[in-house]
């Protein structure tokens, strides 16, 4: 009961910084500290998100156009994630755990990671083009390197006197990796993943905003230029919740393997 009670009261806390900015932008609008054209007030910010999400009201040329646009971004973020997610686990792996290997692709992942995501954007726009390839492409570089470091790290950092034993009791390097290796780099390679998440949806807008038709940022991009502030913040509104949601979404399906490997584990003992 007392940790329902304090989870409730976490819940709480955390709706006080937005009910805190609401008030602040309420106030600034409300005593015409900001133009309607830079900052709407939340009242026809309401109507026109409602609106976007719904339709029906015509509020502003993105009327009931959010779901379409949403999924067809969430499956870029989707296929972009799982890349980089494949890539930078496996390679992650076997560096952390052959030293050799470290030192000849460490030192150009590391380099590569310097170079900002916007500075790949005019190389992928050469190789891939204006579209669906350039997003995919920036959202699986930026997603790869938070990935490959933590699974690094995690990997890395394993007890060799837990690989001895797990030896001496006849356990071959697959039954290693699985029961000693996994279980214990778990924790990293999930901090690189809801990392790599939330760096999934940023480079979604950057991609979406470079001639892509359809998605949250190419709506994003037509309404500021079009000077519609409310349907940008609309849109700046559905990817903090779509990314809240799928960090939830991972977080609890990375738990619920964890727990079963760890079953696993126990088992195979």
């Amino acid at each position: 009961m007392k940790k329902t009670t304090g989870k409730f009261k976490d819940n709480l806390l955390g709706l006080l910084l937005p009910v805190i900015i609401l008030f602040i932008w309420f106030m600034a609008t409300e005593r015409s500290a900001a133009p309607n054209y830079v900052l709407p007030s939340p009242k026809e910010f309401a109507i026109v998100f409602w609106d976007f999400i719904v339709g029906g009201i015509d509020a502003s040329p993105y009327s009931g156009k959010m779901t379409e646009n949403l999924i067809i971004s969430a499956v870029r973020v989707g296929k972009g994630f799982f890349l980089a997610g494949v890539l930078g686990i496996t390679l992650g792996f076997l560096t952390g755990r052959i030293s050799f290997l470290k030192k000849f692709t460490d030192p150009t992942v590391q380099a590569l990671r310097s170079v900002p995501g916007i500075g790949y954007l005019p190389l992928g726009m050469v190789w891939f083009g204006v579209g669906e390839e350039n997003t995919l492409f920036l959202i699986a570089l930026a997603a790869f390197f938070p990935v490959y470091l933590n699974t690094q790290e995690g990997a890395a950092k394993v007890p060799e006197i837990y690989l001895r034993a797990g030896k001496m009791l006849g356990a071959n390097r697959f039954t290693l990796f699985f029961t000693i290796i996994l279980p214990m780099s778990f924790g990293d390679i999930l901090v690189g993943l809801r990392l790599a998440l939330g760096i999934s949806w940023a480079y979604l807008v950057l991609g979406e905003m470079t001639g892509v038709t359809k998605g949250i940022g190419a709506i994003m991009m037509d309404g500021r230029m079009l000077g519609h502030v409310d349907i940008v913040i609309a849109c700046m509104v559905v990817i903090a919740i779509a990314g809240k949601l799928c960090d939830w979404i991972l977080n609890g399906i990375c738990r619920i393997c964890f727990r079963g490997l760890m079953e696993g584990t126990l088992d195979a003992r």
